[in-house]
């Protein structure tokens, strides 16, 4: 059953590295020790990472990352702490990106959209958009009506 799985790791060092889920709905959990656990998703479910690091000098990394779980053999991008790995959807780097993503996040569960039920093609298309430094369009009910209507049943 492991084999059907994608795994991610998560880690808490006390003012060192968080690494941590912004949402997302895992089917399982594996616990480490005090600092690490191992999350498992199921294919096809999204979810969004955070990564934290500091050290004596402050913040040296903030990282967020939208993926999509996937079955093995199928295309995926190998990211770290994620086994066999996943569809990367969006991926920003700093502290004001990560920021402005995080505010549309919570804008979507504002319209109360779970944000792991978001089409996938919005998170690649905001990806996008933050790349090319043009500004991001907000996800709307009408945008999620229209996904829920064209998305493949399970």
């Amino acid at each position: 059953m492991t084999g059907t799985h994608t795994r991610v790791a998560l880690t808490y060092i006390s003012e060192r590295m968080n690494v941590w889920l912004r949402f997302g709905r895992p089917v399982g959990q594996t616990i480490v020790d005090d600092q690490r656990r191992v999350v498992k998703f199921s294919p096809g479910a999204v979810f969004c990472r955070l990564r934290w690091e500091a050290n004596a000098y402050g913040t040296t990394l903030w990282q967020l990352a939208v993926l999509q779980a996937v079955v093995r053999n199928e295309p995926m991008q190998r990211v770290t702490g994620i086994i066999p790995g996943a569809l990367l959807l969006l991926h920003v780097d700093g502290v004001k990106r990560v920021q402005a993503v995080l505010r549309l996040i919570d804008a979507i569960e504002a319209l109360r959209i779970d944000p792991a039920d978001v089409a996938p093609s919005y998170w690649r298309m905001l990806h996008n958009r933050l790349a090319a430094r043009v500004e991001a369009a907000p996800y709307s009910r009408a945008r999620h009506a229209a996904y829920l209507v064209r998305r493949p049943l399970a």
